[in-house]
């Protein structure tokens, strides 16, 4: 009796020993894995850096080549446009797009931020913190701000509001009926207002009626989305239209008429 006990005992410890071994040995594979990725990481980083510094030139005149360099910044964990910190050899930190785009410029995409910040406060009263992403560029590169005569993208838009977030401001970049616009209020559209501004994108002009029939929605919703969108400036009336109701036009769309 006591020696099959012991045949037991002696099994279950075995197993134990076992399993201590095998996480053991886990324990070791995951701290190997994770310090040669870390080690490639820096590796690619390092490349990634010294191709900025080959092709500076480029990267600062061609949009379309910045925005593929920015692509490649963000495959591998490195943003440009958040000023992240690579090490050089003399144990130096300093800003990859620093580096690349040379302290002539100001800090290309901390300047491009400014601007929109500006242009938005300037431009809130009239579109309701809403302005078209082409027309936020057209703007944008019109300014003093970024200087040099650069050509600014609508990439370099979309980087430079990535920028913003941390400013905790409601700047971001939405899709309204495949027209992408700067947001630039603290705020998240209601479901029915972004059917109502997507028809509002297709049509110019909308009356209540014009979303009873379209949309299918009961008058009073109708009439309360209208009233929400025109008190936080997403829309301007016309009570002067022909027919005796309202009309409600999108300021983004007049805007670009001009």
């Amino acid at each position: 009796m006591s020696s099959r006990r012991g045949v037991g005992l002696g099994a279950f410890s075995s197993r134990t020993d076992t399993a201590q071994a095998y996480t053991a040995h886990g324990s070791n594979l995951k701290s190997a894995n994770a310090e040669s990725l870390k080690t490639q990481r820096e590796v690619i980083q390092q490349l990634l850096h010294n191709f900025a510094i080959e092709h500076a030139d480029a990267i600062k005149s061609n949009p379309t080549f910045r925005a593929e360099f920015a692509r490649m910044c963000h495959a591998v964990g490195v943003d440009p446009a958040a000023g992240t910190n690579l090490t050089s050899k003399s144990k130096t930190s300093s800003s990859l797009r620093a580096k690349v785009f040379g302290p002539d410029l100001n800090d290309f995409y901390c300047s491009v931020a400014v601007r929109i910040v500006e242009l938005c406060r300037r431009t809130r009263a009239q579109n309701g913190g809403l302005i078209g992403l082409s027309e936020c560029r057209e703007a944008v590169a019109k300014g003093q701000a970024i200087g040099g005569g650069l050509q600014v993208s609508e990439d370099d838009i979309v980087q430079a509001v990535k920028s913003l977030k941390v400013l905790h401001g409601g700047y971001d970049v939405i899709e309204i009926a495949k027209k992408r616009f700067v947001r630039s209020v603290p705020r998240e559209l209601s479901t029915d207002q972004s059917e109502a501004l997507e028809f509002l994108q297709f049509t110019g002009s909308m009356r209540v009626s014009d979303l009873v029939v379209n949309l299918k929605w009961e008058r009073a919703r109708a009439e309360i989305v209208v009233e929400d969108m025109l008190a936080e400036g997403l829309v301007w009336i016309d009570k002067q239209c022909e027919g005796g109701e309202w009309e409600y036009w999108s300021p983004q769309g007049l805007l670009d008429e001009d």
